[in-house]
Order: structure tokens, then C-alpha cells, then sequence
């Protein structure tokens, strides 16, 4: 085959996919993610569409380096390929970190774990039972029976007080993609905060986490 014709191709199916897939949607993704104190919605599209993309890449900068192309050219296209590997890497292992932290909060609220992918659902499944099992036989076993939950610090507790949960009112750096006007804070004691498109805010998460989750609004 010509190998022109081959750089040709390679060329067109990743301009093709990288039209779909726009590496920014994994850039914004990874930073709500990397910003936001509890766990976001899997995104598995687009998940699904950059590992797509990665393997065309790297099946592209092989099919550079085998037809002696311009080493500038394969660099470019390294480069490319390491940063959106970068991305999708610290943007899965980001909510595992949030899962281990979290686990048993994940575990009882609903809404929360219906936003795991089923490989996260096993993973965070797996962590606690290790955290249990780790808690009790060093521990736990050693407490009167009363303080041997490890979700209540004692059988008089109402709530499960033991349960690391993520703080909502923590106040995120945030942009808006479009114009939205007066926006009022949760507590309602304060002035509307008047939000113009790609000015930065200091809002507490609590706030805008609806404007998070419809796309409204990035963290940064």
C-alpha cells in the first residue's frame, strides 16, 4: 500500500473521530471531576469515545513511525496522544480516590451509586467490605458491643455519624458557559449573584451543583 495514501487515511479516520469526540468534553469532564467534593455522573460515552480515539492514535503514530514520516509530525501527534491518555487516567482514578474516600456514604445513597459505572459499583463493593473486615479485626472486635459499628459511633447513635461524607458547602472556582442572569444562593440571605458567561466565581457548591450536573456551568 502507498504510504502516502496510508498517512492519508490514518489522517482522515482521527480528524473523523476527534470532530465526535472533541477533547474538551475529557478536559471539562476531568476538571468538574478533579473540583467537584462528591462523586459526578460517569460519563461512559465519552469515556467509550476516548479510548476510541486513543487507540486510533497510537495506531496512527505507529503507522507514522513504520512509513518514515517527518519525526516533527509523529512528535505532534505523541504529544496528542499523551495528553488525552493523561486525562482519561487521572480523570477514572480521581472518582476511585472519591469512591475509597466515600465508599459507604456511595453505598446508602442512592442517587450517588446509580452514578458509578458497573466497574466501579464492583470496585467500590470490593473497598468496603476491605474496609469492614480491616476496621473490625483491628478494632472494632476489641470495643464493647455497643461501639462496634463501623457506620455509628455507638448503638445509641441515630444516624451513621461514623460515615465520612463530602462537604457540599465548599466553595468552588466555577465558569459559566452561557449568560444566566440573577442566580440566588441556597441560604436566600444574600443578594442574587448576577452570572455573565466565562466570568469566574468563588460559589459554594451546594449552590450550582444542579448548573454542574445539566452543563451549565464548568469548575475549574
Amino acid at each position: 500500500m502507498d504510504s502516502g495514501a496510508g498517512e492519508s487515511s490514518a489522517a482522515d479516520d482521527y480528524e473523523s473521530l476527534m470532530s465526535t469526540t472533541d477533547a474538551e468534553l475529557l478536559k471539562s469532564a476531568w476538571r468538574n471531576e478533579k473540583a467537584a467534593p462528591e462523586i459526578l455522573k460517569f460519563d461512559a460515552d465519552l469515556v467509550q469515545r476516548s479510548r476510541q480515539q486513543i487507540q486510533l492514535m497510537e495506531e496512527m503514530v505507529d503507522e507514522f513511525i513504520k512509513n518514515g514520516v517527518d519525526p516533527l509530525t509523529v512528535s505532534l501527534y505523541q504529544m496528542d496522544l499523551d495528553r488525552t491518555m493523561f486525562l482519561l487516567r487521572s480523570y477514572l482514578r480521581t472518582r476511585l480516590q472519591k469512591i475509597e474516600k466515600y465508599v459507604f456514604h456511595i453505598q446508602k445513597t442512592v442517587d450517588l451509586w446509580n452514578r458509578l459505572s458497573k466497574q466501579e459499583q464492583k470496585f467500590a463493593r470490593r473497598c468496603a467490605g476491605d474496609l469492614k473486615h480491616h476496621l473490625e479485626q483491628s478494632v472494632l472486635s476489641k470495643l464493647p458491643d455497643q461501639y462496634q459499628s463501623h457506620l455509628r459511633q455507638s448503638a445509641a447513635s441515630e444516624d451513621d455519624d461514623m460515615v465520612p461524607e463530602p462537604q457540599l458547602d465548599t466553595y468552588v472556582v466555577c465558569r459559566s458557559k452561557k449568560y444566566l442572569g440573577a442566580f440566588q444562593l441556597d441560604d436566600g440571605g444574600e443578594e442574587p449573584v448576577n452570572i455573565e458567561a466565562d466570568d469566574l466565581y468563588a460559589l459554594p457548591y451546594k449552590s450550582i451543583r444542579p448548573l454542574v450536573e445539566t452543563g451549565q456551568i464548568d469548575l475549574v
